[in-house]
Parts: structure tokens; sequence; C-alpha cells
């Protein structure tokens, strides 16, 4: 976990062929040595039947288990040359029909035991927990916690003080899921800190840890939803593959609208159970959200019947009425995904449910009880969609685009007559959407159970017994909780959703009174994961600007009490440096757009003094500012400094107009929002003009590289952190599913290479005045590291002072402890220098 400040001298490195995410060596990272776990069965061993009844019976099962795939040393990591790992070329496997490839199948990798009391060789007291996941009965909680200088999965009683690690390895933890039945426990780990992910499987008392999934040369997995009787997991993994040859053939509908369901899967067939199924790659021309003709948030009128309620009705698009504006890449422009059903028993060989080629996510979010539907998420961000597939002919019933963020769209009722969803099709702002199903999975109607005017749904869970949804709302950057009321079968039925329309127009009922409970007090400012509890309980998982990360559970009624093994209040930050809570800012951009924002005042200081200040940028661009607690900040606050965080165009929780308002020509007023933000707070009197920087993280790291050259008399240094300083060599080095969602937002790699050669920072860095410093993590395959060290060597070339600080064993995000201080103290060392010295 060595950190190293890099002085570039010498060539660029070279930069693999292909401007669409391409080339590369595959890695990857699994004990060596290790011997069966517990309780499983031989690697080779046949499979045998599943219990009958179980999600994996059937005649979907593999006819044989599948063997693990060779591994190499424990602790090594992807290398960042040329971009992601690749796996070695040929053709994906083939379905037993030949109705569309299948992409690694999950091997199953025992690990060794981890049963027994353990505990982390570091602990620290200002620690932070997050993703919690409770057992059956309420009484035990799976969490993620960086008390060990690492994210690292643990397990804790949730009224007691007695937490337990069940996996001290290095590789960071993502997320956590405890099964219905209680009987493990699933994970997912980023091996060497890096982008690739795995997926593994513990029991609750540490036993039988073993990989599902993830552990092949060159792929990736990710945890989706448990079977509701425990019997399997659902798990998607991502292999790279080759570029596809140009088809002309006829592109598949756009998505199908509200009141509609298409028949995706014409092209291919249906199979059996357990064939592949080849979902119809979807043309994203334009946002699914746009106009395309629609009223967006009005309702029909008698003088304007054509326009569609937006409470209920979509119309459905053939790529005859899109355009060529933003269109999203063609084939071989991403991952072969391959979503299964994995049975963590090891038992019965992995079941196939879907498939998709060259596509930026496919997670598998909710199954309906009696094992028949699926809920799938697809697509790239802002291109995000809902598809519920009918496992039992393998007929997608419905697709209909969902909100961006939180990747848990929504569920099934426990009946599966009711299809929840978090969406913001057609609107603003993302609401709680319902569609009355029928036997088969189609549409009846649609309706709207919960919505605000000027907030997004963030977060929706739906109880285990289908009787209530618990709901959180951002507003302006905070979080609002309520209580959603299921209402009976029928109650916000749609009266009519005709299929065979063009342009539906299907009426709708309003919501029944009074069916939202009243708001919950929360403790912390910022709700980021809501799991049920057991019966009438709930867990949140909470973060705020005076407090570290938590888990707080409902025991009932509306007062909610702080899990034992949280971080206490007092721990949020060193002795003598109480938290700074930040002030809600406002302003507007020469363009008229309204901005806001986030700022903190260094303590100690006068009100009306002007303070050195740094403009500190998000990433995304989609991210949103919010006020929770930023070490990095209070490190800056602690040298004197004040950190102003804004929202520029392109941020997300002011609804989807501003998400897409840098779209294309767009970004250019997104970098004139950096200048705008730093003029206000000069103009507001608490920064001091002479002394202003610019940071940020990711799409923020692009921004800093480009306010130092599009505004170079503004800033007196910069710190970039893992940004884009060109984007055509972006495009060559990155993910292909980043590529994927990033063509939309910034222009297509091919189509686009004016626009984005005028966008990228690169191209204008001879107006490069003031000092740099960028910081990389060294497996970072989103943006790969040498999008910062050209930028480096091409200022010190220029005879300016700039560095890079590379931090070892990291990846796109920051996650160990020791690195992420050596990089607060980097950064607060740069500006304080740069500022105030």
């Amino acid at each position: 976990m060595a950190a190293d400040a890099r002085n570039l001298t010498g060539a660029p490195e070279a930069v693999t062929e292909g401007a669409l995410g391409r080339g590369g060596t595959s890695a990857g990272s699994s004990p060596a040595g290790s011997a069966p776990a517990r309780g499983t069965p031989e690697r080779d061993a046949p499979a045998r039947s599943a219990p009958q009844g179980s999600a994996l019976a059937g005649p979907g099962a593999a006819g044989r288990h599948h063997t693990a795939a060779p591994r190499r040393t424990s602790g090594s990591a992807p290398s960042h040359a040329g971009g992601r790992p690749r796996a070695n070329g040929g053709p994906a496997p083939q379905a037993r029909d030949g109705h569309g490839p299948a992409f690694a199948a999950p091997a199953r990798v025992p690990l060794p035991d981890a049963s027994g009391p353990r505990e982390a060789t570091t602990r620290l007291i200002a620690h932070g927990c997050w993703y919690p996941s409770a057992d059956p009965a309420g009484a035990e909680v799976a969490f993620i916690c960086d008390r060990g200088g690492v994210p690292q999965l643990w397990v804790g009683p949730v009224d007691g003080d007695a937490p337990r690690l069940l996996d001290d390895g290095p590789d960071p933890v993502r997320e956590v899921s405890w099964s219905p039945d209680g009987r493990w426990i699933a994970y997912t780990t980023a091996p060497g800190g890096g982008e690739q992910k795995r997926v593994l499987c513990v029991r609750p008392d540490g036993s039988d840890r073993h990989i599902m999934a993830g552990a092949e040369p060159g792929s990736s997995a990710h945890l989706g939803c448990w079977a509701h009787d425990g019997s399997a997991v659902a798990v998607t993994v991502a292999v790279p593959t080759e570029p596809a040859p140009e088809t002309t053939a006829e592109p598949a509908l756009v998505g199908a609208g509200l009141g509609r369901a298409a028949d995706r899967l014409s092209e291919h067939g249906h199979g059996p159970m357990g064939e592949a199924v080849l979902l119809d790659a979807v043309r994203l021309d334009t946002a699914p959200h746009a106009d395309h003709g629609l009223a967006l948030p009005s309702a029909p009128t008698e003088r304007e019947p054509g326009i569609p309620s937006p409470h209920t009705t979509v119309e459905t698009l053939t790529t005859d009425t899109l355009g060529d504006r933003h269109a999203a890449p063609a084939a071989g422009f991403g991952d072969g995904l391959s979503a299964y059903l994995v049975d963590p028993d090891g038992v019965t060989a992995p079941v196939l449910l879907a498939t998709e080629q060259d596509a930026a996510t496919l997670r598998v979010c909710d199954l309906s009880r009696d094992g028949t539907l699926a809920l799938l998420r697809r697509g790239p961000r802002g291109r995000r969609e809902a598809v519920v597939l009918r496992i039992t002919d393998r007929v997608t019933t419905c697709v209909t685009p969902v909100a961006d963020g939180d990747p848990w769209i929504g569920a099934f009722s426990p009946g599966a007559d009711t299809l929840w969803l978090r969406s913001d099709a057609y609107r603003e702002f993302a609401v709680l959407l319902a569609a009355e199903l029928d036997p088969e999975g189609q549409p009846r109607g649609w309706s709207v159970g919960a919505s605000r005017d000027d907030s997004d749904l963030e977060l929706l869970r739906c109880a285990h017994d289908g009787s209530a949804a618990v709901l959180a709302w951002n507003v302006r950057g905070t979080s609002e909780v309520e209580i959603f009321d299921v209402a009976p079968t029928g109650a916000t039925r749609a009266t009519d959703a005709s299929p065979g329309a063009s342009r539906a127009t299907a009426g709708t009922t309003e919501p029944p009174p009074e069916r939202t409970r009243p708001v919950l007090e929360l403790p912390h400012e910022v709700v980021t994961r809501i799991a049920d509890a057991g019966p009438g309980r709930l867990l949140l998982a909470l973060s705020g600007s005076q407090r570290r990360p938590g888990i707080w559970w409902l025991p009932g009624g509306v007062t909610m009490a702080r899990t034992p093994w949280s971080s206490a209040d007092e721990d949020a930050v060193p002795p003598g440096r109480p938290p700074v809570r930040p002030v809600h800012r406002r302003l507007t951009a020469r363009d008229g757009v309204p901005l806001n924002g986030w700022y903190y005042r260094a303590p100690g200081r006068n009100p009306g003094e002007p303070a050195p200040c740094v403009i500190y940028l998000h990433g995304g661009p989609e991210d949103q500012e919010r006020p929770v607690l930023e070490p990095l900040y209070h490190e800056i606050l602690g040298r004197g400094v004040d950190v102003f965080a804004p929202d520029v165009r392109g941020s997300s929780g002011y609804g989807r107009s501003f998400v897409d308002s840098d779209l294309g020509e767009g970004r250019f007023a997104a970098i004139e929002d950096v200048a705008d933000c730093a003029a206000h707070a000069v103009l507001s009197g608490s920064a001091d003009p002479s002394r202003l920087a610019v940071m940020g993280r990711s799409y923020g790291g692009y921004l800093t590289f480009a306010s130092l050259v599009w505004h170079p008399e503004l800033f007196r240094t910069g710190v970039a952190v893992c940004g884009m300083s060109d984007f055509a060599t972006f495009f060559q080095g990155t993910e292909p599913w980043i590529a994927q969602s990033a063509a939309h937002k910034y222009g297509h790699p091919e189509r686009d290479r004016e626009l984005l050669r005028r966008l990228s920072p690169m191209s204008r860095i001879d107006a490069l005045r003031a000092p740099l410093l960028a910081v990389h993590g060294e497996h970072d395959t989103n943006v790969p590291p040498g999008e910062s060290e050209q930028f480096v060597r091409a200022a010190r070339e220029r005879g300016l002072n700039a560095e890079v600080l590379t931090l070892r064993d990291e990846g796109h995000d920051f996650l160990r402890a020791d690195n992420r201080r050596l990089f607060r103290r980097a950064a607060a060392d740069w500006l304080e220098r740069h500022l105030t010295g």
C-alpha cells in the first residue's frame, strides 16, 4: 500500500490501438494453492439436481459443474498500461441452441476458512460503516466497515457491541447481501483495489468462503438479487468482447412505452429454461427522457387530446423517429454481459438468465416469488432501462426507462401482480411508478404512487411482506424519508393502457390520500441505503456533515437508534477540530442558469475577511455535492483555506433538463460555470480573488484541467484527481462500459472527433500558467493514469511546476486508509503552499 510521487520525463506511454476502449492483456487475482472449503463438492464433480421448487430447478441448469479457472498468485493486481485488462481473443462460447453467446459462466473457487473470532489488525477510532444487509430475523447485520484501514466485510448484532470480521483480505469490499434463508452472505470485492470485481459467498460464521464469479482472468462480476427462497443468487459476469462487424440489420425498438409491452426477442427466438437469451441491443440515439413530441409534465386537455398524461403514458419510439444528435456507439463498444442464477452451495451448475453483447450494465434486481419473472436493469448512465423477463419462455414483457443513481431500481409485489419502479421516464424528477401486471407479466396499466414537484426519488426499498415501501427523496442535496403504504391490488390501476397504440393515452386515477406516513426525523443529512430488518424494522445507512457514515435502525415507531459499532459523534474528526457545517449557496451563471453549492468556512476566520479558497468539483458529471463529512475538506480547512463545492450544470438533483444541459457543446458552458462559481465566492466577500484554486476528482479532475487552461488568469494553482486530459486517449484506454456512457455524455470518439478535440484540455496546454498537482490510482481503468501523466509531462516541458502522485493498490476510488491519508495531506500541503505561502 505504498505510494510514490513521480517526476515524469521522457516519451509518453504508447496508447493501444482502437478508439473504443480496446487492447491490453488479461489479468486477475485469486488465492493460489487453496483447497476446497468445508462442505463443498469437489470442483470437477458432476452437478446434482436442484431441490424441486428452488430457483435452480428445471432444465436450465447446465449438464455439469464448471471447473475453476486458472489462478494467479494472491495479491497481484491488474496493470493499467493500455487501459483495462483484456481476455484473449476468440469468439464467446455459444449457448446450447446458438441463440446467443454466454460469457464466462461462473466458476466456484474455494478460499481459506474464515470461521472463528477475527479482529482487524489496525482499528481506526474514526471509522465508517455502510451498506447494511440484515439476516431474516433482523437480529444481525452484515455491513462494510473500514475500521481495519480498508473496507471489509463485518457482521454484528443490531443492538450489541460485538461485531466480527468475516473477511480480512486486502481487497476492498463494495457490496453485501444476506440471503433470505439466512444461510449465506454474498459480497463483492475489488482485487488489488482496481475496477474489476468478484462476487464471493461466506457462511455467517465465516466458514465455506468461496469465489462465486469473477475469478476468471479478464472477467469481472457484479452482484444481483437473491431468489426469495435463498436457493440462488443472481450474478452478472462481464468479459471483454471483440468488436463485431457492422450490420445493416434493422435495429430494435427503443423501449416499450408505458402502457405497451414490446416483444424484444423475436430476432433471436425463444428457448427453453436455461438457454441463452440475447436481449436485443438498443440503439439509443437520443435520451429516452427526451421530448420527442411529448409534453413534459402536463396533463392532457380537451384542446390537446394527443398529448399523453405524464402519469401513465410514454410514446413507443422506433428508430425512424430518432435523430443522430447524441447517438450512442454501436456494437463493439462494450463488454459481453451474462446474468446467471448461481447456487451458493455449489450443488447445481449456474443457470443462464440473459446475455447482452457490447453492453454497459446488466443487473438482476428482483425475482418474483414464484420464479417466473425477473427484473433487470440495463444500459449506460443516462440511458437506464428496466426490463421484465418472463423466465419460463424468455419473453421480454416490458421495457421502460428508469432513473440513474442507485442500481436497485424496484421490485415485484409478493404476488407479482404489481411492479414498483423508481423512474424519471418523460419527467424532470424520479417518481414511484407502479405497473399492474397480468398473469403473463404484461403491464395492464401504469400509475404514479408517489411524486414530488422538485425532488428526485433517490432510494426505493419494498418491504419483504409487500405491505409498504420506504422512499428516500433528494431535497436539494439532503434526504427525506417516508413510508408509503402499498394499496391493495387495483387501487391505483390505470383505466386504460392500449398496447397497440403508437402513442398511448392511458388514463389514471390519483393515488389514494394518506398513503404516505410522516417523514422520519433523521440524525444525518443523507441516506445512502435502506435495508429491511424484519417485520416493522428498518436499517438506514446515513452520512452527514457532523458524523462519520454509520448504520441506524428503526426498531419501531419513528425513533432511530445508532448501532453500537458505528462511530460515535465525537470521533468524527481529530480532537480540537470540530466539524464544519456547510452553508448552502445559490447563484446564477452568466447565461441565467441557476446553480447551487455548499460553502465551508475555515474555522477561526472573521466572517467579513476574504480567505484563500479552493473550488472543489465533484465527478460524474451526474454526481451531486451533498452535505456529508468529507475528511479531505476538513484537512484543507485546517490549513486556513475555504472550500466551495458547487453543482455545475450536468449535476443530478435538479431535474433531468439540468443533467442534460452539458451535453455536446454544452460542456463549454459547464467550464464557464466553474469561473462563475469562483466569481460568486469572491463577490460574496468570502474568497480572496488573488488566492483561488481549483480542484476536482474524476470528471471534476477534467474540469480542473479545463479551468486551468480556459481561465489561466483566475486560479493560482490546481489539484486534478483521476481526471481526463484528452478525450482521444481517454476513449482508447477506458473501460468499454465507461466509453459507452461517455460517448453519449461527451461525444462519440469518431463522429464527434473535432468537438472532443476542442473540449480536451491538452488542446489548450499552451495556455497553462499555474502549478499543478495530479493524483491518480495506479490501477485506475476508468480514467487511466496516462491522462494525468501526459498533462503533467506537457506542463513540465513548458517549464511549469507540475507533479504526479500515484497511489499504489488503488483504482478510480481511493479505498485504503493510509492512501487516503497520504492523498489528503499531499493535496492540503500543495494548496497551503501555493495559496498561503
